[in-house]
C-alpha cells in the first residue's frame, strides 16, 4: 500500500507539473517554491521568533491564494480532463467526401492568401463547441469555399480583423473575437515576435482542442496551432497532409499526440513520393 501512496502522490505532482508547462504559472510555481525553501532555511538556521510566527501564520492564507493564482491552468487542467471522456471525434459527424472538399478549400484558400500576403486566421472545431467565440462575430453560415475565404480575408473588409470559424463544412461566422495565449513559450524567441493572429490562434488552441491556421500577413507564411502548440513555415501540401491526419475518421481508434500526428503525415507523404 505504501508503494501505491508513493505512486499516486507522484502522478499528481507529475500531472501538475505537467498541465503548468510553459506557462507563466510555472514561473510563479518556481518563485513560490523557492520562497517556501528560502523561508524554511531562514528559520531553522536562525533564531526569529517574530519572523517564524508570521511565517507560520501566512502559510494558511498562501494555500488559500493558490486556487486565485493558478486559477486558469486548474480550468484548463479540467478542460482536458472532460475532453478525455469523449469518444467520438468531430470526423465521424461529416461524410467523407464533404470533409475532404473543405480540407481541400481551406488548403487551397490558405495556399493563395500566402502567396498574396493577406493575412488570415482560420479556427476549424473538433469536438470543442466554439458557439461562444462565433457569436462575438458576423454570422455567416455559408458553405466553405476558397473564394468564400479569399473574400473574408482581404485587406480593409470589414469581415478581414479575426477570425473565421469552421464547423463541418460550413462557415459558421467570420471577424470573430477570438482568446490571446497567456502562453509563456511567446517569451521565448522566435515566438515572441509574433502577431496577433498567431497569439490568438495559440489563445484559441489552448481554451479548445481546435485546430488554428495562420497566414501572416508580413511574410505570407503558413502556421497550424493545436493544443497550445505552433507548427510554422509549412507548405500546402504539409497543410493538408496535417489536417487529414486530424479529421480522417480512422483517427478514433487512436489519438496520438499534435507531433506525432504531424510526423505521421509528413512520412506518409514522404512514402508516397
Amino acid at each position: 500500500m505504501s508503494v501505491l501512496d508513493i505512486l499516486l502522490v507522484t502522478l499528481i505532482f507529475f500531472a501538475l507539473l505537467y498541465s503548468l508547462r510553459d506557462t507563466q504559472a510555472m514561473a510563479l510555481l518556481r518563485g513560490m517554491i523557492l520562497l517556501v525553501v528560502a523561508l524554511i532555511l531562514l528559520t531553522s538556521l536562525v533564531e526569529l521568533p517574530a519572523f517564524s510566527w508570521i511565517a507560520q501564520n501566512s502559510l494558511p492564507a498562501l494555500l488559500l491564494a493558490l486556487p486565485v493564482i493558478f486559477a486558469p491552468e486548474i480550468r484548463r487542467t479540467l478542460e482536458r480532463l472532460g475532453r478525455a471522456g469523449t469518444f467520438l471525434p468531430a470526423s465521424v459527424k461529416t461524410a467523407d467526401q464533404s470533409l475532404e472538399e473543405t480540407i481541400h478549400a481551406v488548403v487551397s484558400a490558405t495556399a493563395r492568401l500566402s502567396a498574396r500576403q493577406h493575412g488570415a486566421l482560420i479556427v476549424m472545431q473538433r469536438l470543442d463547441n466554439l458557439d461562444e467565440f462565433a457569436q462575438t462575430g458576423v454570422q455567416l453560415n455559408a458553405k466553405v469555399t476558397p473564394e468564400l475565404l479569399l473574400q473574408i480575408f482581404y485587406p480593409n473588409t470589414p469581415l478581414h480583423d479575426g477570425g473565421a470559424i469552421i464547423v463541418n463544412s460550413r462557415v459558421v461566422a467570420a471577424a470573430c473575437v477570438l482568446p490571446l495565449s497567456a502562453s509563456g513559450i511567446l517569451n521565448r524567441t522566435p515566438e515572441r515576435q509574433m502577431g496577433l493572429r498567431h497569439r490568438a490562434a495559440l489563445g484559441t488552441s489552448e481554451a479548445s482542442d481546435a485546430i488554428a491556421i495562420v497566414v501572416s500577413e508580413e511574410t505570407g507564411g503558413i502556421s497550424i496551432a493545436h493544443a497550445g502548440r505552433m507548427l510554422r513555415r509549412l507548405d500546402p501540401e504539409r497543410l493538408e497532409n496535417i489536417l487529414t491526419a486530424f479529421f480522417r475518421p480512422s483517427g478514433r481508434e487512436n489519438k496520438p499526440n499534435f507531433f506525432a500526428r504531424i510526423l505521421s503525415a509528413i512520412s506518409q507523404r514522404e512514402k508516397d513520393k
